[in-house]
């Protein structure tokens, strides 16, 4: 197969490698919709080439002049999603009780599209420790513990330790990807 998603796998090493690499359940990026306008069709390539692996590739909103990328290990996310804590944290934010995964993904699509910020719960979907999480909306953003991949309202050593972790496998992708290798390649999903 001729791969010509380079810039693409770029952007995704940088900013979706900790999910990749199966030490966050979700990563977050945007999309510049000018740079990528067809990303709906390129995705179809990730989505076979990593479907072995359980991972998808969702777009959550087409925002102004961006696509805001979902990108989850399934069974993972789904777990995190069931998680007692998480469950009653989503339930703050208005979210009905028991739902399926793709019900909240659902939920939270239509909450992104009505709103001009991210709303907090995204944090829950992306791994962020529910005591951060809350901290935040509690706080507004302010007295956090620690600022650094998200503010840290809980346990400040954990999340430096986890910081480092994130940023050392995104490093060490991006690194491989610029020096030629695909995504595909690195993490030998096709």
């Amino acid at each position: 197969m001729e791969y010509q998603n380079q810039g693409l796998d770029r952007l995704l090493a940088a900013y979706c490698s900790p999910a990749l690499a199966g030490i966050k359940p979700a990563n977050l990026v945007s999309c510049d919709r000018a740079r990528y306008p067809d990303l709906p069709y390129r995705l179809l390539a990730y989505r076979k080439a990593f479907a072995c692996r359980g991972m998808r590739f969702e777009i959550l909103c087409s925002c102004g002049g961006r696509y805001l990328l979902l990108v989850y290990q399934q069974q993972r996310l789904a777990q995190r999603l069931a998680e007692p804590g998480v469950q009653r944290a989503l339930r703050y934010f208005g979210y009905a009780e028991g739902q399926t995964m793709e019900a909240l993904l659902c939920r939270l699509r239509c909450r992104m599209a009505a709103s001009d910020g991210f709303p907090h719960e995204i944090g829950l979907f992306l791994g962020y420790p529910v005591e951060d999480v809350m901290g935040f909306v509690r706080y507004g953003g302010r007295g956090c513990k620690l600022s650094g991949y998200w503010k840290v309202y809980g346990d400040a050593e954990e999340a430096t330790r986890l910081f480092e972790r994130l940023s050392r496998v995104c490093r060490a992708v991006t690194r491989r990807v610029e020096q030629g290798e695909t995504l595909l390649q690195v993490f030998a999903a096709s």
